[in-house]
């Protein structure tokens, strides 16, 4: 059964940088589509960026763009979303997302059948 299992999320001051960590078990396809969300208290789930695997190309959405990125370990079946000059209004549960069906990048939750339960990360001014 696919499992995901995100980490990394804690406590930071703005301005700071954090790793989290997807890591994805019971599948070992070579190409798909791994997303990262986050839902923000009393805020609708919204798409962060995602990697497609089949040429690691990368997307993101324009409130991340520039400060954040995503890469993966293959070997690891691992994605990794990297958030440099954290800011307070990032503060948010962080999900990551994916599809065996899916070979594009989506933005949308409907796409991705699989999910993880997520990883706070709060940021203080």
């Amino acid at each position: 059964q696919l499992r995901l299992v995100e980490s990394g999320g804690e406590s930071v001051r703005a301005g700071q940088s954090l790793r989290l960590s997807c890591a994805a078990s019971g599948f070992t396809l070579d190409y798909y589509t791994r997303a990262w969300f986050r839902q923000a208290p009393g805020k609708e789930r919204e798409a962060i960026g995602c990697i497609v695997t089949s040429d690691d190309s990368t997307y993101y959405t324009d409130s991340v763009k520039g400060r954040f990125t995503i890469s993966r370990d293959k070997a690891k079946n691992t994605v990794y979303l990297h958030m440099n000059s954290l800011k307070p209004e990032d503060t948010a549960v962080y999900y990551c997302a994916t599809d065996t069906k899916l070979r594009y990048c989506s933005f949308e939750e409907t796409a991705f059948g699989s999910w993880g339960l997520g990883t706070q990360v709060t940021v203080s001014s």
